[in-house]
């Protein structure tokens, strides 16, 4: 359609900006929230609905909402908590939660028909986002756990009840977001005061625990888009310490410009720590970089200070990683010829070994927990603590797979007995 009549506004053709917009007439537009920018959509939105109608007034947007809105929706949970304290955490969207609660129930609360749900945080009753005057409400973008619980670690557990997480929301639902720290226990905001995390300014940005008093912060440092990629992504992350400043934080790895994102993350697995530095290079190329630590260590040692140094992991570039304990999880999107091992991996293929060896380059003792074939590729794979469980779609039908890891003879074992291990759904 010619929406010509409707473009950028002018620009004095003697400026850089008029250079820019001159190569990407739509460049203007990136201000999502703008009052030019918003003025343009409305008139857009209106010439499509006086061209084919309002989508709102037709049956199957009204069949959909309705679907959307239905408290018979399954609420899909997941457990904070490794003991008979876990908690089962839903989010929940309906026709009087329009902006959606977290909220939570007991495993026993959860198996009824009808669950007791206690809220934790209502999105709707936040009070609107700073900049309310084009961005009234606010979206949930999710939350990520601190592994650590308030209790004594030891070298394979952690023990105690997690009980911090970082809440990420977006104003108006736009890519950038804000993050501020919750108390799960106490079930409010951790208050900087009180040394809580906030990022209260909303921008692309990626940050993850990496231990009670540390996270890795991908931003956009100082306001001026210098730490961003070209894409408008972290390109430089920093360690920041609970009690201080986010000037402060101190730079840890930084990607290149032409990098999509460049990301830090730490984690606990089953006992094992490990540490990633991640250059996205393109959407579907990547490196990776790897050093294992311990429980200790990684809490009392912050990322700036900690001495073991990073190896680039040997994985083909177009390649995702994962692990499961202290093994590698690989996915393959082409055909790999391991070193070291007689056969070559087919494309689609998940693939595992330890990541020991595997940051050896020793692929002797890789396996393939699912090679494809004709008509039966992988879906999706979900962990429990000792389980795989792979979602296999064979001839247009989904069936369950499983697998067991045996972490002392470090091997893996298809469970059959369950209609051959497979479940179909």
């Amino acid at each position: 359609r010619d929406n010509s009549n409707i473009m950028a506004p002018s620009v004095p053709t003697d400026t850089p900006a008029a250079a820019v917009a001159a190569a990407d007439p739509h460049l203007w537009l990136e201000d999502v929230l703008g009052q030019k920018q918003l003025d343009w959509v409305e008139k857009v939105n209106k010439k499509c609905i006086d061209a084919v109608g309002d989508p709102k007034e037709t049956e199957s947007y009204k069949r959909i909402k309705d679907i959307l809105d239905s408290k018979d929706k399954i609420p899909h949970a997941y457990r904070i908590g490794n003991d008979e304290n876990g908690q089962y955490y839903n989010f929940w969207q309906d026709a009087n939660h329009v902006q959606g609660i977290w909220r939570r129930t007991t495993l026993s609360s959860f198996k009824t028909k009808d669950p007791e749900w206690t809220t934790v945080l209502d999105l709707d009753a936040m009070p609107p986002p700073a900049n309310a005057d084009t961005a009234k409400t606010w979206v949930w973008h999710g939350s990520t756990l601190l592994d650590e619980g308030p209790l004594k670690t030891t070298t394979r557990t952690t023990t105690g009840t997690p009980d911090r997480a970082l809440i990420r929301l977006s104003p108006g639902g736009s890519d950038a977001d804000t993050c501020r720290e919750f108390d799960l226990l106490a079930e409010r905001f951790v208050e900087p005061a009180d040394g809580g995390y906030a990022l209260p300014d909303p921008a692309k940005t990626r940050i993850s625990y990496r231990s009670r008093d540390e996270v890795l912060v991908g931003t956009d440092f100082g306001g001026d888009g210098s730490t961003l990629t070209d894409s408008g992504y972290p390109r430089v992350v920093k360690s920041w310490r609970r009690g201080t400043p986010l000037e402060e934080a101190v730079t840890v790895f930084e990607g290149e410009k032409t990098d999509v994102a460049a990301h830090m993350y730490a984690f606990h697995d089953r006992g094992f720590v490990h540490e990633f530095k991640l250059r996205s290079i393109t959407f579907y190329t990547s490196k990776y970089y790897y050093r294992s630590l311990t429980v200790e260590g990684i809490s009392e040692t912050t990322a700036d200070e900690e001495s073991t140094p990073f190896k680039e992991v040997p994985i083909p570039e177009d390649a995702e990683l994962d692990t499961f304990a202290d093994q590698a999880v690989i996915t393959l999107r082409t055909k790999f010829e391991a070193p070291g091992n007689k056969n070559a991996f087919e494309t689609g293929s998940l693939v595992t070994l330890s990541i020991s060896e595997l940051m050896d380059n020793d692929w002797s003792n890789a396996v393939a927990i699912f090679t494809p074939s004709d008509g039966r590729s992988l879906s999706s794979t979900t962990e429990c603590k000792d389980y795989i469980i792979l979602k296999v779609l064979d001839n247009v039908k989904t069936n369950l797979e499983f697998w067991k890891y045996n972490l002392a003879s470090k091997t893996w074992e298809q469970q059959h007995g369950v209609a051959d291990a497979a479940i179909p759904v």
